[in-house]
């Protein structure tokens, strides 16, 4: 471009910019004009990346919450109680069960590990249910049990990503990225996707874990600080008022359409929708996470106490971000690495199943209270399981385990109180109805009314989707 292009380029810029402002229809005026049509009962017309899509069939469900364990809960401990596990405890594992097999620190001669948690047949279905998790007990006949599940990858970091991207490879879209791009979001003052994490770290393999990968950064999850100012910088700095603001938005808003013209660059579109609505989000955000209208009951259910950051605080924020038409919340709770180091099978586990039992086994009941559960999946689990062999470091733990375990999932069209899968009588393989990470993530997205072999993006010469070219929809488990 020559200085003279630049020129007419610029003049250009201002021009319009100056004829939005005083027409009163610049994107800041425009975003709090949406504001207060929002607040009047009138629904703007939306052409942000994130306007609602059509499914491709009719769907049961239209938002997703999960509650992801990183680290890996022993299902051994919480949710299959083995009998001959215990009676043969401290005898070698036959080789017919390990040979050919890759742990990540045991080796073939491990010997098998029972258990001392007590379990109860919990619910009409008769789950079994750890003494460990009571408030689960409660809520059986609502969740959807899969003690089938089998994962490909062992090790922590890429076996998180395979059950949020469908890749061990980092740089793939999350199932939260795949479903705001194949639906939008219905909610267009908050982002489609909203990662909350709690425990003492992120787990690992961070922002991977919900990043877009190659589909346009809009799509990518947005992870929400604790505390009243849930997300950095939101607030003007001092001095700037709401006619200024508005002001630069609109300023911004040109520059970058002239760019975007110029280039076709789609990181673009997604930088001018994020001004869009980090705007909005001054108003939304704010309101989003001040507890202070929830009554006494609601707080006493999920055991929070507003101001004070918790696993808890995050299962209710993620039900009062579904009420607001976000698509897809992913909470984090992390630590549930149990080796038989710093955390064991005792104490440790004790105290971070007190964590999320509680608030886990809320949100099914306020979801279902408010008449959002048939319309929310709710799914809990990790990236594996653990092995019936034990692990002693300082202390005795299990190792990873990725040919047996179990999640669960509730409403969203998911039969309740159902027990799908069957494991041998140590809990070492499936032996009934397997249930794999890709199944899992098809069956998802059909309820959410995309069929997963469709539901693609061209990149470097191929389509990609979230399942790769595995996954059938499990009907077993659906209404």
């Amino acid at each position: 471009m020559t200085p003279h292009d630049m020129d007419n380029a610029l003049t250009l810029a201002r021009t319009r910019r100056h004829f939005f402002h005083d027409c009163g229809v610049g994107v800041g005026s425009m975003a709090l004009a949406s504001l207060l049509a929002r607040d009047a009962g009138a629904v703007p017309e939306r052409k942000d990346p994130l306007v609602p899509k059509k499914p491709h069939f009719p769907a049961k469900a239209k938002a997703v919450i999960f509650l992801f364990m990183a680290g890996a809960p022993s299902q051994l401990e919480l949710f299959e109680p083995k009998p001959k596990l215990n009676e043969l405890s401290g005898q070698k594992v036959p080789e017919s069960f390990t040979m050919g097999k890759r742990f990540a620190f045991i080796k073939g001669d491990a010997k098998i590990l029972g258990t001392n948690r007590k379990f109860n047949k919990a619910g009409k279905c008769g789950m079994d249910v750890s003494e460990l998790l009571p408030h689960h007990a409660e809520v059986a006949d609502e969740l959807c049990w899969i003690r089938s599940m089998k994962t490909d990858v062992f090790n922590h970091g890429p076996a998180k990503c395979f059950v949020n991207t469908g890749s061990p490879q980092f740089g793939r879209p999350s199932m939260g990225s795949w479903l705001t791009y194949g639906l939008g979001s219905e909610c267009d003052s908050l982002p489609g996707f909203v990662v909350l994490q709690s425990g003492p770290r992120g787990p690992r393999g961070g922002a991977s874990l919900y990043g877009s990968g190659f589909l346009p950064s809009i799509y990518q999850g947005v992870p929400f600080l604790r505390g009243s100012s849930p997300i950095l910088d939101l607030a003007p700095p001092p001095g700037v008022d709401l006619k200024k603001q508005g002001e630069f938005v609109d300023a911004v808003k040109d520059l970058n359409k002239l760019r975007l013209d110029a280039t076709g660059d789609p990181e673009i579109a997604t930088r001018i929708a994020a001004y869009e609505m980090a705007f909005r989000m001054q108003t939304s955000a704010p309101e989003l996470t001040d507890l202070s209208k929830e009554d006494k009951k609601t707080l006493d259910l999920y055991g929070v106490t507003p101001g004070k950051p918790s696993f808890g605080t995050n299962c209710l924020l993620a039900r009062r971000l579904v009420q607001r038409g976000v698509r897809f919340v992913q909470l984090y709770h992390t630590d549930w690495d149990m080796h038989g180091g710093g955390l064991d099978l005792g104490k440790p586990l004790d105290n971070i199943c007190k964590e999320i039992d509680q608030p886990c086994a809320a949100l099914v009941k306020d979801l279902k209270r408010m008449g959002l559960l048939d319309s929310t999946i709710v799914v809990w689990g990790g990236e594996f399981g653990r092995t019936p062999m034990g692990e002693t470091r300082e202390t005795i733990g299990r190792d990873h385990h990725i040919d047996a375990y179990t999640m669960w999932v509730a409403g969203g069209g998911f039969k309740p109180g159902m027990i799908h899968g069957q494991t041998d009588e140590i809990g070492y393989n499936v032996t009934e109805n397997p249930v794999h990470v890709h199944d899992l993530q098809a069956t998802i997205l059909n309820q959410m009314g995309m069929d997963h072999t469709k539901l693609t993006y061209r990149f470097q010469g191929r389509d990609y989707r979230l399942t790769d070219v595995h996954g059938h929809v499990v009907k077993e488990v659906l209404v």
